[in-house]
């Protein structure tokens, strides 16, 4: 495995998204703060995301966007115009103060954790994987598309085959768009069935070139080792990847609020070193993720693989204490699990692979 590099920013400390949000929980923080009392962050493996100027922004959304979504972020007001034409403003993308820097940073993290790639490092990027965005407006919860970013610079750099891999419950749809013509770019979606934005179907293919695979509620291990190993891996195997980027979702977790698949957070780890190991650059983005503690314990113990570290059968007191005083008002107290706050590795949820799944496969 390559040596590995984690980017971040203390700017992801900032409060966001508002107070009635899914995203207004700690989330990219806690799971840095949790590396860090598990002593998991050395001298050197951390480097700091620069923040996306204008002008970068530009190769992706369009200057009235940006624009837009500049000038709201600094007035915190926008007219009614502007909301229909950009989707901003809205209860799914609220105006928060410093939005704009927070979500060109994010862009900033990815585009810099794809030069590190291209310099033979396997590159940890929990603040990305917003692939929702759209060119011209925000589109669920996401204000860019950070991972089209992280794209667009592996090409530039010279990759002449990019697989991109979604984990994320929700369909990669932003992602699949924006690469739908250009031949070098391939994008495989693992995301819940019948859920939001509802596209991404088994039969859409875009140009030839994306394989969705929607899965049924209580997605689990076993399924989705099968489809790994039955589609993902063949597909790889044929496209013969010379860089690839994840996205890592932890909405795709048991215990999230805003889906029903129910897989561990040791069967995403094993997948994505797995797909991280296909090529000789590797970008590995964060995502969606609702539940504060299986999000920080997910991102956290990826870092920890990705890095070499053991993973502990228990979590020492600094790092229970990063995760004890979490709150959020998706889950009931009574819902909460001791293990959430004790464990950093889920126990796998194996089980019987069905009928929905070897017909994808």
């Amino acid at each position: 495995m390559p040596e590995p590099v984690f980017v971040g920013h203390d700017l992801y400390r900032q409060a966001a998204y508002g107070s009635h949000h899914p995203l207004a929980i700690p989330r990219v923080e806690t799971a840095t703060d949790l590396c860090r009392a598990l002593d998991w962050l050395g001298e050197g493996e951390m480097q700091l995301s620069p923040i996306a100027s204008e002008e970068q922004l530009a190769r992706f959304h369009t200057p009235g966007y940006i624009r837009a979504l500049r000038r709201a972020s600094q007035t915190g007001a926008v007219d009614p115009e502007v909301k229909r034409r950009h989707a901003i403003g809205t209860m799914e993308n609220p105006l928060f103060p410093g939005l704009f820097e927070r979500a060109a940073t994010s862009v900033g993290g990815s585009i810099r954790a794809a030069e590190l790639a291209l310099g033979g490092r396997i590159a940890f990027h929990p603040a990305g994987g917003t692939h929702h965005g759209r060119p011209d407006h925000a589109s669920g919860f996401c204000y860019f598309n950070d991972p089209v970013f992280a794209i667009l610079t592996l090409l530039e750099g010279g990759a002449e085959r990019v697989l991109y891999v979604d984990l994320d419950a929700h369909h990669g749809d932003g992602v699949q768009d924006a690469f739908e013509r250009d031949t070098r770019v391939h994008t495989v979606s693992i995301h819940e069935q019948k859920r939001w934005p509802y596209t991404g179907a088994a039969a859409d293919v875009a140009a030839g070139r994306a394989r969705n695979l929607p899965v049924p509620k209580g997605f689990n291990d076993s399924e989705l080792e099968a489809l790994v190993e039955g589609t993902v891996l063949p597909l790889a195997g044929r496209i013969r990847p010379d860089a690839v980027v994840i996205t890592c979702g932890a909405d795709a977790l048991a215990g999230d609020p805003l889906s029903s698949m129910e897989l561990s957070n040791v069967a995403l780890w094993s997948v994505v070193e797995r797909l991280a190991g296909l090529a000789s650059a590797a970008v590995v983005l964060g995502g969606g993720g609702y539940n504060p503690w299986t999000v920080a314990r997910y991102w956290a113990g990826l870092w920890g693989r990705l890095s070499g570290r053991t993973i502990p059968d228990a979590l020492p007191g600094p790092a229970r204490a990063v995760l004890e005083p979490l709150h959020c008002d998706l889950i009931d107290d009574e819902d909460i699990r001791e293990a959430w706050r004790e464990t950093l590795a889920d126990a796998p949820n194996r089980g019987p692979v069905r009928k929905e799944i070897h017909e994808l496969v």
